[in-house]
């Protein structure tokens, strides 16, 4: 066997792996919650032991060459295989410790998950719990999430979900913001307001749309793609924005804009796999999430 075949161990394959789906090492550095130099070192192991370059560079970051390409199958192949060990491992389970790994978005990492979470402390002391908040999905059937909280219900048949109720959202400012600019009365009012929304991502642009409102990223004179940074910058006056009503509301700085139409929250949707829904450690985190979040 070659020498430099026989180092091939899975750790290189998962970082492979990991930074194809994900399409960059910062990418692939979160799923895996490793340093980019690791994972970048981990890519040139796994190409100096098979003698070719797996990707290649370009503007949006990294792409599979046709080596890559040609061994990503038998990659996902043996991340199936490793995840089936997971599983089964887990299956035997009967003590309720170990660690609940929850991915969830930012904005509800922030704003409901602190309380839940605590309670599930409470109520289970030995069980320790890793949050992520992440508005990106990661694969509960590859193990990278035990739990998620996610804003649409996902449809793989290996996942169960529960729905546990609606995520509200309203339009904010800072009061001192709207005793010196006027607090809007109709839908070009608001329009006429200084506004806080993303730079990249495009979910309010697709949001107002609905509304037969159409706008760009250019409509927004303050941007920021990182919801809690967003919601300081509305704070101190930068302009009116969209946030969690259960933030906005408590907050004394700001108070929220009537709006002409009625803005629907966002559904919560608890996920799982069915192969670890019944893991003690996890039934036991799902039904507190349940209960709490319902």
């Amino acid at each position: 066997m070659d020498q430099n075949l026989s180092n091939l161990d899975w750790s290189l394959i998962r970082a492979f792996l990991a930074v194809a789906e994900e399409g960059s090492l910062s990418g692939a550095a979160r799923r895996l919650r490793a340093s980019q130099p690791t994972l970048g070192r981990q890519v040139k192991a796994i190409e100096d032991a098979l003698s070719a370059k797996l990707f290649a560079r370009h503007a949006r970051g990294l792409a599979l060459t046709d080596m890559g390409e040609a061994i990503l199958p038998a990659a996902r192949m043996m991340a199936a295989a490793m995840n089936e060990i997971r599983l089964t491992a887990a299956q035997q389970e009967t003590e309720v410790t170990g660690t609940v790994r929850i991915t969830s978005s930012v904005n509800v990492s922030h704003a409901l998950l602190p309380r839940v979470l605590a309670e599930a402390r409470r109520t289970y002391p030995g069980i320790q719990l890793e949050l992520v908040p992440n508005d990106d999905s990661e694969n509960l059937l590859y193990g990278e999430s035990d739990i998620a909280v996610r804003m649409y219900r996902p449809t793989q048949n290996d996942l169960v979900t529960k729905f546990v109720g609606d995520f509200e959202i309203g339009l904010y400012g800072a009061k001192r913001y709207l005793d010196k600019k006027g607090r809007p009365s109709n839908i070009d009012e608001i329009m006429a307001l200084d506004l806080v929304g993303y730079d990249a991502d495009e979910r309010i642009i697709a949001g107002l749309a609905r509304y037969g409102l159409t706008v760009d990223r250019l409509a927004f004179m303050t941007r920021c793609d990182e919801p809690l940074t967003q919601w300081q910058l509305i704070r101190e006056g930068c302009g009116v924005g969209f946030a969690p009503c259960i933030v906005g509301d408590a907050d004394p700085l700001v108070e929220r804009i009537p709006l002409p139409v009625d803005v629907p929250g966002l559904p919560m949707w608890l996920t799982t796999s069915k192969a670890m829904r019944h893991t003690p450690r996890i039934r036991a985190i799902w039904e507190i999430m349940s209960r709490e979040l319902a």
